[in-house]
């Protein structure tokens, strides 16, 4: 299953939706590669396990259950999540993509490709659904969680 949408992160049209910078929206991106606990309802804990300049082999904890990932960090463009598929879930990948069609917008656009069948029946078709809409959900909520982490005071190297 593939899904992809956009998030619009700044309006010019709209005063009542505070701006953000592509650094600041950067950060926030790198915050949810580096604790993603924070971000991911249910996620326990998660444990590095090797950094390089570009990529993170992350092992992540819900619970008795361990998905092992690889996120590969583009500076300031994007951030790609590659899940390994086991017997107990699926694999697949997201990127979350900063897209500037010019100085006032800012988007980011969610990315999913998993190796869920294309759905071929209507039970199918509405998991699919389901699924769509809590992807959907989780990436508003990882804006929503963005916007506060850059709007709070920080130490000196965080948000800003």
């Amino acid at each position: 299953m593939n899904f992809e949408h956009l998030i619009q992160i700044n309006d010019p049209l709209n005063p009542f939706v505070d701006s953000l910078t592509r650094a600041q929206l950067w950060e926030g991106l790198v915050l949810r590669a580096e604790q993603p606990q924070l971000f991911v309802l249910g996620l326990d804990s998660c444990t590095i396990l090797s950094r390089t300049d570009s990529t993170l082999e992350r092992e992540l904890h819900y619970g008795n259950a361990t998905v092992r990932d690889r996120v590969t960090l583009t500076p300031q463009e994007s951030v790609r999540y590659d899940i390994l598929a086991t017997e107990a879930h699926v694999g697949g990948s997201l990127t979350m993509s900063i897209e500037q069609p010019d100085e006032a917008q800012l988007f980011l656009r969610f990315e999913y490709r998993t190796t869920l069948p294309v759905a071929d029946t209507e039970d199918a078709r509405q998991t699919q659904e389901i699924v769509k809409s809590a992807y959907r959900e989780s990436d508003i909520d990882t804006v929503r969680l963005i916007r506060q982490y850059a709007s709070t005071p920080k130490e000196p190297g965080a948000l800003h």
